[in-house]
């Protein structure tokens, strides 16, 4: 197993038992102690896991900020981002707006679009929406209080019936390598099923996300259409994607 596997995966247990030990580890990867220590030591500087006394930790919400703060920062990108996503939806479409501060900022620049049809999990948008001509639908679910949402369990919603053209989707981490990432598995989980009923998707992320791989894999790079992003993007990002299957698109003012 590649050392990013391993550590993968030590993020993936920690996921689910928040909390492990030493031995644990060595056990279920089938390493050696010194070789668990130097994976431990490059996700703790990361700052991903917190060591303890016999084991490890995740870092709490791996420092992710709240929803509040998210709202706020680097808004001015954010804005140009969602007016960028907006220039893709048409009259008549179908849409997913993902939960996230910056899917949320283009349910403000879609409510003159003529029989719209807005799927989504996220509370603002609702709210943002629900004065206007465009049609409704919430997937049902279990409140994230934290980050205003609804995460989906199958056996509530039928995602299946759903006829989505568009999904616009938020992320917490985008490579090359393995694509888009987020911090809570329940998101990921009400993403990935998103990405896969829809017929093109976008990721709208600001430019802090690049270069990020956080604790749980949303998609690789060939599931996904666009990624719009903002004009602060890493150059060096541009070369590579264009090797790729998916288009970088940078909203300018």
């Amino acid at each position: 197993m590649l050392p990013l596997e391993r550590q993968k995966k030590i993020l993936d247990l920690l996921t689910v038992k928040k909390v492990l030990k030493i031995t644990e580890l060595t056990d279920e990867l089938d390493i050696s102690i010194d070789t668990l220590r130097r994976d431990l030591n490059l996700l703790t500087t990361q700052g991903k896991i917190e060591k303890i006394y016999g084991g490890v930790k995740l870092v709490d919400r791996f420092g992710e900020s709240s929803m509040d703060e998210r709202m706020v920062n680097h808004l001015e990108e954010k804005e140009r981002i969602a007016r960028k996503c907006s220039e893709y939806i048409s009259d008549g479409d179908c849409i997913y707006i993902d939960s996230g501060s910056t899917t949320y900022q283009i349910a403000k620049y879609i409510k003159q679009k003529k029989k719209l049809t807005v799927i989504t999990n996220s509370i603002p948008v609702i709210n943002e929406l629900m004065h206007c001509e465009v049609e409704l639908i919430i997937i049902g679910g279990k409140i994230r209080q934290d980050e205003q949402s609804v995460v989906a369990f199958d056996y509530i919603f039928n995602f299946h019936e759903l006829n989505v053209r568009k999904a616009f989707i938020c992320c917490s981490g985008i490579t090359i390598e393995r694509g888009i990432s987020d911090y809570n598995l329940e998101e990921a989980i009400t993403r990935k099923k998103m990405i896969e009923l829809s017929k093109e998707v976008f990721v709208a992320a600001d430019s802090t996300k690049f270069g990020k791989d956080v604790t749980i894999s949303i998609a690789p790079l060939d599931r996904i259409d666009t990624i719009v992003t903002d004009g602060n993007v890493d150059r060096s990002f541009l070369p590579k994607f264009k090797k790729t299957g998916t288009t970088l698109v940078i909203a300018d003012v």
